[in-house]
């Protein structure tokens, strides 16, 4: 690996060399820095999609972006789950670093209303390429925070993230959005307010029996707070869907709120004109456009017409009519698994994961964290090229920024490689020899990429419980758990040889695998190092930071009644530059 002071000049005469700047040229880079439109799906299985293997549902615009660019056939999400892997992805570190995970069980940041969310002294590849004269814009979901001490601070928002423009949603497309019998969180909190309702009117009726028959004596009082509780609670059960909806699944255009609650039957064609006027505006300047689909997060708020796929296929039109296709290097990947447990009655919501075991929210599994990755670049990128090789989605941060003509920094430890070489064909292997699996902020499972042997080595050291037994998921239950009861600890770990099993079916013992007791120790070793690594931080995700708090919770009217619709009236907009 070349040393890191001279890792951007070898960039430059590589990328210079193969458009046509002549190398002297290539210290300024104007002719030889891309256009980077990176384009994430959320909860996207890697079995659906037809350059991956699916032979049933058709994927063109997918495909034809493969056939014309590298295929990554090992690529993996940081997390199995939102909010911790796309923090990974922006910053190009392990999202324990950064403190986005938890400790208790909050997988993601529950509400928009809350003091949780992507530090600022974490820097993304948005902000160092901004710094180097790009426009930087987000269209699409956010989920990385919002407020920190009141409704409108925007500390977590992506502007304070390196973006000079955002449009999207700052939370995530859910089943609630829509009133969905599929509910993320609304069906417990009507069944936890219930019971509080059941509780509080029943010790009312006691206590006003007991007066009645004079079996009780003393003050009224508590019968009418108790009264009164058992009204409020019946009252929020009743109403809180149509709370969510307005707390939770709204649009923003850079600090405004444009849209309270959404019309999903327009948002998908709000994205897609956003994103071309996007294009547009910043055509002859470079750009990194960040578009991160709503879709296919259940409830798949699409119609016949707009499906993922045609999506895609629209925004790669638009490169096209503005003359931008050469000049663009185009990311496509998901956040992570689909999602097995996202089933009602006999049909599957969540999608697929081909033959990979596990799916959203499993730390370790493959199902979960292996993910699409696709990069185009015309002339540039060679066409039809598939690398089997272990990659990251961390490893788009010192790519883009190093393409960008930006350093990565120095003060802090990046996780993340550059691809650069590895898509090019310049090296053979990936810069990954070990890649670490956390749920929450626990250790599940780690991959030792064997070079010299050909082998990937896996191993687990906890997992999740199935249920029911025998099944392939936590049916029942919204995702599985990282800890408690419903997960199985390893001692010694389970060990998959993924060069020869890639669907983990069949664990080695010591008895059928004569090295496993040499690579289980090579891996400890390895977790050991990393573990001298880490620094402690505050968890993001944890209770204080991931309860819905009033006076943080964004309202474009006055508090509680958030509604609005800019949409139809663009001159109650604030214009925008980029």
């Amino acid at each position: 690996m070349l040393p890191r002071e001279h890792s951007w000049s070898w960039l430059a005469v590589t990328v210079g060399v193969l458009l046509g700047v002549r190398p002297s040229a290539c210290g300024d880079l104007s002719g030889a820095r891309p256009n980077i439109l990176l384009l994430m799906a959320d909860d996207f299985g890697i079995g659906d999609i037809g350059c991956y293997g699916n032979n049933t549902i058709r994927t063109p615009n997918i495909d034809r972006l493969a056939e014309d660019g590298v295929t990554l056939t090992q690529h993996l999400a940081a997390a199995s789950v939102c909010t911790p892997s796309r923090a990974a992805f922006l910053t190009g570190r392990y999202p324990l670093r950064s403190g986005m995970v938890s400790s208790n069980g909050y997988r993601v940041l529950q509400w928009t209303g809350v003091s949780g969310g992507l530090p600022t002294n974490e820097t993304t590849f948005a902000k160092i390429l901004k710094d180097r004269g790009y426009a930087t814009g987000l269209i699409g979901k956010w989920h990385l925070g919002l407020n920190c001490n009141s409704s409108n601070d925007h500390c977590h928002h992506p502007l304070n993230h390196g973006f000079d423009h955002f449009y999207g949603m700052p939370f995530s497309m859910m089943g609630d959005c829509v009133h969905w019998e599929l509910s993320e969180k609304r069906a417990g909190m009507e069944h936890k307010l219930n019971v509080c309702f059941q509780i509080m009117a029943f010790a009312a009726l006691t206590l006003t029996a007991g007066k009645l028959t004079r079996l009780t004596s003393g003050s009224w009082t508590p019968v009418i707070w108790l009264t009164t509780a058992a009204f409020l609670f019946f009252m929020t059960s009743y109403f809180v869907g149509v709370l969510i909806v307005h707390a939770d699944c709204f649009l923003m255009r850079n600090h405004t709120i444009t849209e309270q609650p959404m019309h999903f039957q327009r948002t998908t064609s709000l994205i897609l004109k956003e994103v071309s006027s996007f294009v547009q505006r910043n055509k002859h300047r470079p750009f990194l456009l960040f578009v991160s689909f709503l879709h296919v997060h259940t409830p798949l708020i699409t119609t016949e017409t707009f499906q993922m796929d045609w999506m895609l296929g629209q925004i790669l039109d638009t490169l096209d009519m503005e003359g931008l296709t050469n000049s663009t290097l185009v990311y496509f990947t998901s956040d992570h698994g689909g999602s097995l447990e996202a089933q009602l009655r006999n049909h599957q919501y969540g999608g697929w994961n081909g033959i990979y075991k596990g799916g959203k929210g499993m730390g370790g599994w493959e199902g979960g964290i292996r993910v699409p990755g696709i990069f185009r670049w015309p002339g540039v990128l060679p066409a039809g090229r598939v690398i089997h090789e272990p990659t990251s989605l961390m490893d788009v941060f010192p790519t883009v920024v190093q393409l960008g003509g930006g350093e990565v920094p120095q003060d802090r430890v990046i996780d993340g490689r550059d691809l650069l070489p590895l898509l090019l064909g310049t090296v053979q292997h990936s810069d990954h020899e070990f890649l670490l699996h956390y749920c929450e902020n626990l250790l599940h499972a780690v991959r030792w990429h064997q070079r010299d042997e050909g082998r990937l080595w896996k191993v687990h050291y906890r997992t999740p419980v199935f249920h029911p037994e025998g099944a392939g998921a936590c049916y029942g239950r919204g995702v599985c758990p990282c800890s408690g009861d419903h997960v199985a600890h390893h001692d010694p770990p389970l060990l998959f040889d993924l060069s020869r099993d890639p669907a983990e079916a069949h664990a080695l013992t010591p008895d059928t695998e004569p090295l496993f007791y040499q690579v289980t120790d090579t891996i400890a070793r390895a977790v050991e190092a990393h573990r001298r690594t880490l620094s402690p931080v505050r968890l993001q995700l944890d209770t204080w930071g991931n309860i819905w708090t009033p006076w943080l919770q964004p309202c474009c009217g006055r508090f509680p009644l958030c509604w609005c619709d800019r949409e139809g009236d663009p001159g109650s907009l604030p214009a925008t530059e980029n």
